[in-house]
Order: structure tokens, then sequence, then C-alpha cells
């Protein structure tokens, strides 16, 4: 750590369930546990995609009107993540997961029989917001019980089963709403919170003891204050959100590169796509077997430059035209395989640095994650929804995350990987 940084608050030892200062190894059980929560906001935006042209003209709107059902659910996760995160280290991880749930299920009903576009777009960000419970709260689970090496391999685990969403959730959805129209697929979305709230009820512990939470509700709202002042925490919880921006381009981009750029039928595109949802998963499990044998911050700073390189090469064939679609889509798998060995690896050094308030360093982190989906998706759009346009907002992504860990952290510095940001 470079002199004059602000110390990090001291750490506990994370303590699982039932006492022991052992860390536990996670059984598939309690990896599903957890993946099927943080994947709760995921499937709640992916199924009701393929809805948003019958929900247009069923109430009578714009699809622009449509669309913001989408951005607002994002802007009410981020909100979201920022109240449920401090909540979780006042009063413990299991209520504030079983509230939000319960109103999650609650919205989820309203939405299917909202009278109007305005009613939906409202009840849609107070279900973005309710919902959010489910994925701070998975990840504070993890930092309470995992740190370092243990923890970054658990998130990666994870990605296995949040893979899974954007892979078959339109799929799913397409299907309830051609069967039963797009209000089903509320009814659905209230049926699979009500599964998940009886499966947290009996299965997910309690992992944060009395002992252990914040003694006041004003000190909970005051650990923004305190991760604000560790710049490295806050570089670290940066670079998810900036790893965010070059998936996000992708998926927002490539509909149109893809189809309209290279008249690929929708079948065709499905497949890419799914295929493309390979390497994000298949890279996660590489991350998981990695860390392993080296620490999180020793695969980051090799992970970003070469996610950089290929971004770049990307851009060039873009402009350039060179390989035709057979390079493009060899790139796209390519950066795609490495999106996610930045983010579980940069939030478990984050997490470790604040375990005392594992729940609101989660909501930071994913507030800016959500925050970035909001503001990436129309850039591509803004530049022209062409493949130059697509890799350039991903070269931005890319790029910045390389920035922010080569200046805001110690990762390439002498040393650096056998600091606070190596093995905890």
């Amino acid at each position: 750590m470079s002199t004059g940084d602000p110390a990090p608050t001291p750490v506990p030892p994370a303590v699982p369930a039932g006492g022991s200062t052992a860390p536990a190894r996670p059984s598939a059980k309690y990896v599903l546990l957890l993946g099927v929560m943080t994947a709760l906001p995921a499937i709640t935006t992916d199924i009701y995609l393929p809805s948003l042209p019958d929900v247009a003209r069923d109430l009578d709107t714009s699809a622009a009107a449509a669309q913001l059902t989408m951005t607002m659910m994002l802007v009410g996760g981020a909100a979201g993540q920022l109240v449920i995160g401090p909540l979780s280290d006042r009063f413990g991880r299991r209520l504030p997961v079983l509230v939000g749930v319960t109103l999650h299920i609650i919205t989820s009903l309203l939405c299917a029989v909202a009278p109007g576009i305005l009613p939906l777009i409202g009840l849609r960000m107070l279900q973005g917001f309710f919902n959010a419970s489910a994925s701070v709260v998975a990840m504070a689970v993890i930092r309470d019980r995992f740190v370092g090496p243990d923890a970054s391999r658990l998130l990666s685990r994870l990605m296995l089963v949040i893979g899974v969403a954007p892979l078959f959730a339109p799929s799913v959805g397409g299907l309830i709403a051609g069967e039963f129209g797009w209000r089903a697929v509320f009814v659905a979305l209230a049926l699979y919170g009500a599964v998940l709230w009886v499966v947290v009820f009996l299965r997910l512990p309690e992992t944060l003891p009395a002992e252990r939470r914040l003694t006041s509700s004003r000190g909970a709202w005051s650990g923004y204050r305190v991760l604000l002042r560790d710049r490295h925490f806050v570089a670290l919880a940066l670079l998810p959100g900036l790893g965010l921006a070059v998936l996000m381009s992708y998926v927002v981009g490539s509909p149109f590169v893809l189809r309209e750029g290279y008249g690929l039928s929708a079948n065709e595109f499905a497949l890419i796509f799914a295929v493309n949802g390979l390497g994000l998963v298949g890279g996660a499990q590489v991350n998981a077997a990695l860390v392993r044998r080296y620490a999180p911050i020793q695969i980051i700073r090799v992970a970003l430059p070469a996610s950089f390189l290929l971004v770049a090469a990307l851009l060039v064939l873009a402009i350039t035209g060179a390989g035709g679609l057979p390079a493009l889509l060899v790139l796209l798998f390519l950066i795609m395989s490495l999106v996610n060995f930045t983010p579980p690896n940069a939030s478990a050094i984050a997490l470790s640095r604040h375990g005392e308030r594992a729940g609101t360093a989660a909501a930071f982190i994913g507030a800016l994650q959500a925050g970035v989906s909001g503001v990436v998706a129309p850039l591509v759009g803004v530049l022209g929804e062409s493949a130059w346009a697509m890799a350039t907002v991903m070269l931005a992504g890319a790029g910045g995350a390389l920035l922010v860990l080569a200046l805001a952290t110690p990762a390439y510095r002498r040393g650096g990987w056998t600091s606070a940001y190596g093995h905890d």
C-alpha cells in the first residue's frame, strides 16, 4: 500500500455460521442457493425482454416508454442496494432478504395487473429496489464466511448459476408471454420469488451474529463515508462496473451488428449469443481454478491488459472489415471469456478490506455495476449501433478498467500483489 493512503479498517476473520472461525468449503447446494439469490435481478430483467413490444402495444404507448420499464428497474436496483446493504449490517442478513423478497412478490403481482404504462414504470422501479436485497445479501454472506482467494473462487462458481439466466430466461419469458400474455411473466416472477423465499427461510443461516452487527442505524449509514475514504477500495469497486460496461456494450450492440450488419437470422443470432454466454460461464470457472494457485490481483493484472488488447483488435477489425464475420465472432468469444476474470477477483479483494461492513461494501459495488448498466446501454445507440460503435464503447470500458488498476492500485508496483491485495 502506498504511503499516505488511508489505512483500511481492520478486518475481523470471516466467521461461518455456527461460530467456527475456519471457513467451511461451500457445498454445491450452498453455491446454488447463493446463485439463485444473486440471479434474481438478472432473471427479473431478462425474462421480461421479449414482452416489450407486447407491453407497448397492449398499453397503447411508445417503444421508448416501454423500455423505461427496464431502465427504471436498473435505477431502482442501484438505489435498493445502497439502502439494503447498510440495513443488513445493522439487522443481520436474513431479515432484509426475507422482507425484500416478500415485497418483490407483491410488486410482481401488482405489475401483472398494472392498468397503464406509468404505474408499470413505477412498479418496476420498486421491483428492482426490493429484489436487490437478494443479490446484496448473497455477496455479504460470502464475505461473512470467506475472504481472499476462497471468496473469489466462490464468486466465480456463482457465475455458473448466474450465467444460465441470460441464456434461458428470454426464451422462457417469450414462451410464457406467447402462451398466456406478458402479464403472466410477472406472475412467474412472483412464483420464483415465493420459492426463493421458502428456500432462504429454510436453508440460509444467519452469518452475521448480533455481536458483530453495527450497533446503530447511524453507524450503518456512515459506512459509506468510511468506504469513500479508502481510495483503493473505491478503485477495486469500480473494476466490476467497468467490466460490466464491456459486457453491456456487447449485449446492447450485438443484435444490431450481427442481425442488421451481417444479416444473421434470429435463430443464428440466438445460437451465437448462447455460445458467447457459455464463454462467460466457462471463463468464470477457469478463474475459479486459477485462484487456487495465484492471488486474485495477479489474475486481474494479466486479464485486464489481455482484454484491452483483444477489444482494441476488435475495433480495428470493425473499422477495416478484415477477417469478416468469422474473425469478429472469434474475438467476441475470447473477449466474453475474459469478462468474468475481473469482477469476482476485484469484488473479493474489495470486500476483504471492509469485512465489518460487508453489506454496505457489497451494496456500493453492486450499485456501481447497476449504474454503469444504465449509463452504458444507450451509448452504443448514440454512436450509431454499428460494429465500430460497439467496439468503441467496449474499448472505453476495458481501457478505463486498466487505467484504474494501474493508477489507483498497487497492482503494477513492486510487491503490489503481496500486500493486502494478494492472499488476505
